[in-house]
């Protein structure tokens, strides 16, 4: 179990410094994503709108994953989940 936490650390620790904007390209985003994205920022109101959509969607696909993760509701004897759990 050490060695999974190492891996992720290491793994965590190597990405950090790609997570974030660099310093040009924060001065080009707006204020809501200056530290977070790089590139020359959205360029319209439809960007927004996209982004938007995807969020929602995002959102709503999380919700649905953990919910049926945490309780599906299966209760049929039959069903292939029990061969798995017997």
């Amino acid at each position: 179990m050490k060695n999974y936490k190492k891996i992720i650390s290491f793994i965590l620790i190597l990405t950090a410094n790609f997570a974030f904007a660099c310093e040009a390209c924060k001065l080009q985003q707006p204020k809501i994503t200056q530290s977070f994205t790089h590139g020359s920022g959205p360029d319209s109101k439809w960007d927004w709108m996209i982004v938007a959509v995807i969020a929602i969607i995002t959102i709503y696909t999380l919700f649905y994953s953990v919910k049926y993760l945490v309780k599906p509701g299966e209760k049929n004897r039959d069903h292939i989940k029990n061969s798995i759990l017997n």
